[in-house]
């Protein structure tokens, strides 16, 4: 974007500075957009947007309430991936208590669950339908983050990976809340 966002100002989506196969990161530098660090934040993105999706498809108060706070962590998350800096603003805002707080969520709404007997489906009600396509979402971007910590001279925070595969289990059980809420059984996976 160009320009100051706030009131009375122009801001303009097209920039142009990415038509020749780069993008900026935060702080400095620039890295062709097929960079495994832009294909990181790429995908937090996307699981963000497909969240806004299950939220647009109708969560329940509870449910949307959880996921607009998720929405809001995966910006952060989003913006320490796309920090190279490990003195960067964003490169630690991801915290222990942001994973506890997904615990506790976790914990919640496994009460108002019958336990796991067998494996279940991704689908029932849609917006669990899309809950469950933003768990894949997130196992993808957890991969992907964790290639990029292997990479040299990258830090990428293990506190940021252990929400990312938190944030994963939510969306599992979030999935089997929205549909219990909903009045739709789980999908039973039927076996060979």
């Amino acid at each position: 974007m160009v320009g100051n966002p706030g009131r009375g100002s122009t801001v303009r989506i097209y920039t142009k500075t990415g038509d020749d196969g780069y993008t900026g990161l935060l702080g400095s530098g620039r890295v062709p957009k097929d960079d495994i660090r832009v294909e990181v934040y790429g995908t937090i993105d996307e699981l963000n947007a497909v969240l806004g999706v299950a939220r647009a498809q109708g969560l329940d108060t509870r449910a949307d309430t959880l996921v607009a706070q998720l929405q809001d962590d995966l910006f952060v998350v989003g913006s320490a991936l796309a920090d190279p800096s490990p003195e960067g603003p964003f490169h630690h805002a991801i915290t222990l208590r942001h994973v506890e707080r997904l615990e506790s969520a976790i914990d919640e709404l496994e009460e108002e669950l019958e336990p796991l007997t067998q494996f279940i489906l991704p689908g029932g009600a849609l917006p669990a339908a899309q809950v469950h396509l933003a768990r894949t979402v997130c196992r993808r971007a957890e991969r992907l983050a964790v290639t990029l910590s292997r990479q040299p001279d990258v830090e990428v925070p293990r506190t940021l990976i252990v929400y990312l595969n938190r944030l994963s289990d939510l969306l599992f059980v979030l999935a089997r809340a929205v549909n219990r809420r909903a009045g739709v059984a789980d999908v039973l996976w039927k076996g060979i």
